[in-house]
């Protein structure tokens, strides 16, 4: 008999949780929040899209890390890629905060992109897309852009150099990051460095803004 996945944590159990996040919600944003993780749990073991099992977790990890963004950063209106998406993490769930803001979700990945699209449709966020791709090979097919952010580049030079080209001249990048990369990053002179921003219930992750350095 095949194990049913496990189910996403209640309204309360969210509302309260987002709250140690500084992030208040809706009853409909609630509702897309428990139906997008009822899909990622039942994929998960086809897709592989995250690790970690725990509804709560997966709340903790995935959802508040990436909607901290919105406050702290702050991200407000405009155009954001999300640049190796996944399952969806950072824009999807910045998507859900924010549905007058344009994302747009580049996933090379085929099975993974098909699951972005599903959740994209069924969760009903129309003003979110997904581009099945590698990132470097984009360019006006994502501009203008007013944030280019990622929770898994990998490899911090080649994406920096990227997102400062001239093919894509983004303003800012959102990087959420361990703290053994922050030195690494910073050697880049490409972008101003703000201060980096701790996540709240984590000991090694930070939020890492930097400002486009124009010349």
């Amino acid at each position: 008999m095949a194990q049913l996945a496990p189910s996403p944590p209640g309204g309360d159990t969210i509302r309260r949780v987002l709250s140690e996040f500084q992030l208040t919600v809706t009853d409909e944003q609630v509702g897309q929040i428990q139906q997008y993780m009822t899909m990622l749990l039942a994929w998960n073991d086809k897709v592989n899209l995250t690790a970690i099992r725990d509804p709560l977790e997966i709340l903790y990890r995935h959802f508040c890390e990436s909607m901290y963004a919105v406050t702290a950063v702050p991200i407000k209106n405009g155009r954001l890629a999300d640049i190796g998406s996944g399952g969806g993490f950072p824009g999807l769930p910045i998507q859900i905060l924010l549905p007058k803001l344009e994302v747009i979700l580049v996933e090379s990945n085929v099975k993974k992109a098909t699951f972005l699209a599903e959740v994209v449709r069924e969760v009903g966020l129309s003003r979110a897309r997904v581009i099945v791709s590698r990132y470097d090979e984009l360019g006006e097919e994502l501009t203008p852009l007013d944030f280019v952010c990622s929770r898994a580049v990998g490899e911090f030079g080649p994406f920096l150099q990227w997102a400062h080209s001239p093919h894509i001249e983004v303003p800012r990048v959102v990087l959420w990051i361990g703290g053994r990369d922050l030195e690494e990053i910073k050697k880049n002179e490409d972008w101003i460095w703000r201060d980096p921003i701790p996540v709240p219930h984590s000991l090694r992750r930070l939020l890492l803004v930097g400002e486009r350095v124009h010349g």
